[in-house]
């Protein structure tokens, strides 16, 4: 059976490292016909092909490469971000019109953006454990302590005369532990209780059981098993989101251009740049929502406060900007746009469970 969450980080990590840009030193040995792909060079690079002109094999090099690499990234990247957060609908356009060199490729910087956001899920807690498997350990621990007290019962039988106070203090310590989790034991019992009264009250409450008809057996246990414990199913939802992301990409793509139909113009291209540059916008400020949040008090009012007005207001400026479009054209499409965006994420999410039961 195939691992499809191995695939899909095996996937989005092969598309990070395929963006960066590949750097060239200034030392080695000038080539005068490519060794890529034989055309005669002239100057630095194949002008056919772009390969460099300087062949590199020395350790050395290799070190320059990397840092050369990690720099030059990080300066597009400060030209990039601020262009991105108050000017996207700029940054959109003159990528799309050839204006490069100087920005951050919308797929490196979306890909590198959704790895360092998820990249946190893996310190975040796991949910807690069900009821039913914290009464079953605690039970383990408490056969485990009554063992524990009969051994140095036993002990204490066999010691001889010298022993016997050490043996005696064993004992007393071995049944204050079984006290302890006697006593967790117990207290999960009630817990568990009313637990039980609480979910048949909500149970009598409910018109039907939760059914679902997918056509897939499989799928079908998925959903229910998901719905019934909802908090786990978010925590795998976000780790499964991270593997799978560059499926946005794809699933946006038609959205975009159905706002465009029958506007002449623009290709799916650009509407593949706006996605790109729009859903790294948005992973940026849920990495800034979930910051404000851990942070608390005024900082999280704040953030969860402006969260809804600065997510249409910038899809109207990237709309606008991007597009070339005017305010009441701009302000329709862009009211499409954030149902579309809703739909997006619908079928994301069926994506991903209908990935999850085929595993």
């Amino acid at each position: 059976m195939v691992d499809l969450d191995a695939l899909g980080g095996a996937a989005t990590g092969g598309l990070i490292a395929s963006q960066f840009e590949k750097p060239t030193g200034e030392a080695g040995e000038h080539q005068t016909e490519c060794a890529d792909c034989g055309t005669e060079t002239v100057g630095r690079f194949c002008h056919n092909c772009g390969n460099p002109s300087h062949v590199h094999r020395t350790l050395l090099h290799l070190g320059e490469e990397l840092l050369h690499g990690v720099m030059h990234f990080d300066s597009r990247t400060w030209r990039t971000l601020p262009l991105l957060v108050m000017r996207p609908g700029r940054l959109t356009r003159e990528w799309v019109m050839g204006k490069r060199t100087r920005y951050v490729s919308p797929l490196a910087l979306f890909l590198f953006t959704i790895f360092v956001m998820f990249m946190a899920i893996s310190y975040l807690p796991k949910p807690k454990e069900s009821l039913g498997k914290e009464q079953t350990v605690a039970s383990a621990k408490l056969m485990t302590q009554v063992a524990k007290v009969a051994k140095a019962n036993e002990a204490l039988r066999v010691a001889t005369p010298d022993k016997r106070a050490d043996a005696a203090e064993a004992v007393k310590d071995a049944e204050a532990d079984m006290l302890e989790a006697s006593k967790d034991v117990q207290a999960l019992r009630k817990e568990g209780e009313a637990a039980a009264k609480t979910d048949a009250g909500a149970e009598r409450a409910k018109p039907d059981k939760l059914n679902f008809d997918t056509g897939s057996k499989k799928l079908n246990g998925k959903l229910k098993e998901k719905f019934e414990n909802p908090e786990l199913a978010l925590y795998k939802l976000q780790q499964a989101f991270y593997k799978f992301s560059f499926l946005l990409v794809p699933i946006s793509i038609p959205f975009m251009a159905l706002l465009f139909l029958w506007k002449k113009g623009f290709t799916l291209y650009d509407h593949g740049v706006f996605v790109l540059y729009s859903l790294t916008f948005m992973s940026l400020l849920v990495m800034v929502l979930a910051a404000a949040t851990r942070i608390g008090g005024l900082a999280a009012g704040v953030a969860w406060t402006a969260a809804p007005f600065i997510v249409p207001a910038h899809m109207y400026y990237q709309l606008q900007g991007a597009y070339g479009l005017k305010t009441w054209s701009t302000l329709w499409r862009t009211w499409l746009l954030m149902i579309f965006s809703l739909i997006a994420l619908l079928l994301f999410v069926v994506a991903i469970l209908w990935f999850e039961s085929k595993v």
